[in-house]
């Protein structure tokens, strides 16, 4: 193993003052501070520590080849996404192997849909990692919606609005409560299959969770686009003493 640690730490949902005691005092204290971006953007996690990094602090901005020009299943997606994390992982193991501590900022909880776990995968054997659990910004957003998510028995889904139309009806309809990530362009798909599960009036859609510009909406109310930071939520109505 290599001298230095590479910590993933989890930021939670975009609130600085959500971020846990272990993971404010990481981000404080460590000079080497990695985080991934969308290239000619600040990133979403550097946000969220603005003002918390330590006065030497070396930046490493790590920024993807792509984002939504090509589909995900596309195989030159897959195959420059592969090299892009390739390529941080030099990066990162080269500090590691000089003895320097890095923590790589991620958004929520690194094991929950965030691209850390492509960097903890291919790290297995090469370098001494932590993690650090974040609140997810699934938990951000239904405390912002100010209902409970699952009561008594329920059953929550956690789906991404990726998946295809038909899967997205069966598992909307099959569950209690339910929680769609990574809108975006995928607005309208998602309305139909929730249209076609006959749920579509008990979703509710949260931007921003935690963050400025936070709004809480019936799905029914809004338009036809989502930014990024979108959650759409049904909650269970289970069993209450």
């Amino acid at each position: 193993m290599t001298p230095g640690t590479i910590h993933g730490v989890g930021l939670g949902p975009g609130a600085p003052d959500l971020l846990s005691v272990r993971a404010d005092r990481l981000v404080r204290a460590t000079r080497h501070i990695a985080y991934f971006r969308k290239a000619g953007h600040p990133g979403q996690a550097r946000r969220i520590v603005d003002g918390l990094l330590r006065a030497d602090a070396v930046e490493l901005a790590m920024e993807y080849p792509v984002t939504t020009e090509i589909a995900f299943d596309d195989p030159d997606y897959k195959h420059r996404l592969s090299g892009f994390y390739a390529d941080c992982i030099e990066r990162l193991v080269a500090l590691a192997a000089a003895g320097e501590d890095i923590v790589v900022l991620c958004e929520g909880d690194p094991f929950f849909y965030g691209s850390f776990m492509h960097l903890y995968t291919r790290l297995a054997g090469r370098a001494a990692v932590t993690v650090v659990p974040g609140i997810t910004g699934m938990s951000g957003a239904w405390t912002a919606s100010g209902v409970p998510i699952t009561w008594g028995d329920d059953v929550l889904t956690v789906l991404t609005a990726t998946l295809p139309e038909a899967e997205l009806v069966r598992r909307i309809r099959d569950t209690d409560a339910l929680v769609v990530m990574k809108i975006g362009r995928h607005l309208p798909k998602l309305r139909r299959a929730l249209a076609a599960a006959g749920r579509e009036d008990a979703a509710w859609l949260v931007e921003y969770a935690t963050m400025p510009g936070e709004r809480v909406s019936r799905l029914c109310d809004v338009g036809a686009v989502a930014p990024y930071f979108s959650i759409v939520l049904i909650h269970g109505q289970g069993r209450r003493p």
